[in-house]
């Protein structure tokens, strides 16, 4: 097995959009680079620790909320903390300030980020690496239900609009015919396609050729621990709900719950942070707080 090394503070804490008392770190295994950023709760010696994994094209912060400059992921952190909860938020390779190139992103290497930063938790004196949970939205959701299934002895889960079929959700995001010249394309063919909330991805064929191989539910399977699924009933991206986040109920065996609120994909937190303020964030520190 290879080593993981860890770099603190000398990557720029202003390029990270890092808070005060957050630090800034790197994981680094073989040539790969995973930046990250570490929150420690004031007060509180070797607490839990929560792994965050960001959705498609986001990064460790994730998208603004409305009425600031504050992401969702930063957010969550700062409400993880409060209750005496470390995190860790990661880029995948390919993503914000980690090594590699976006469209050589495919699903099994995002997993095995995911693997190799829950594995960094465990021996990170600075935190209890008995008590790591997993925290995934959208694509990272599903990405956390791979890695609870790799990963077993994790504590506790909580999913956010966890991807579960991913050929009809990328069809959703990406239309029919680009996931047809997608999955026809060379591994190393570049495919560019218009995203149905505005802007442009390029991606090689190997992303497209994973889409109906990965599966969510046959993961989270292999988990037995407790299982937070939170899905809106606004849904128009990983659809129908909350008959998606169901079928991760139906295959997991242990303790669980769905949470089903009145959003769409972002939680509304694109327009008013009300929600994840009031619903969202304390239903993610409840859960984890009860079983970390």
């Amino acid at each position: 097995m290879q080593k993981i090394f860890l770099s603190l503070g000398l990557i720029g804490i202003a390029a990270s959009a890092a808070f005060a008392g957050e630090e800034p770190l790197t994981i680094e295994r073989g040539d790969k680079r995973i930046a990250a950023i570490l929150n420690l709760p004031d007060g509180v010696e070797n607490p839990p620790v929560v792994l965050m994994m960001h959705g498609f094209t986001g990064s460790k912060n994730e998208f603004d909320m409305a009425g600031g400059k504050t992401g969702l992921f930063t957010y969550m952190a700062g409400q993880l903390a409060e209750a005496g909860i470390a995190s860790l938020r990661i880029d995948f390779t390919g993503s914000g300030e980690s090594s590699g190139e976006w469209a050589k992103t495919t699903f099994t290497g995002q997993i095995a980020d995911a693997v190799d930063a829950f594995d960094f938790l465990q021996t990170l004196p600075k935190v209890d690496g008995h008590r790591v949970g997993i925290l995934g939205y959208s694509q990272g959701g599903m990405v956390g239900a791979h890695l609870a299934g790799a990963r077993p002895e994790a504590n506790a889960v909580v999913l956010w609009a966890p991807v579960t079929n991913p050929m009809v959700t990328y069809t959703t995001i990406m239309g029919a015919e680009k996931i047809k010249e997608g999955l026809a394309a060379a591994e190393d063919a570049p495919v560019t396609a218009d995203l149905s909330w505005g802007g442009q991805t390029t991606l090689n064929g190997a992303f497209f050729h994973e889409l109906p191989l990965v599966s969510a539910a046959g993961a989270i399977a292999s988990y037995r621990g407790p299982l937070q699924v939170m899905v809106g009933a606004k849904e128009t991206i990983v659809a129908p709900q909350p008959t998606a986040g169901n079928q991760l109920l139906r295959y997991h065996d242990g303790p669980e719950r769905l949470v089903l609120l009145d959003s769409d994909h972002d939680f509304g937190a694109e327009t008013s942070p009300d929600l994840v303020k009031t619903e969202l964030a304390p239903k993610t520190v409840e859960w984890f707080k009860s079983n970390l």
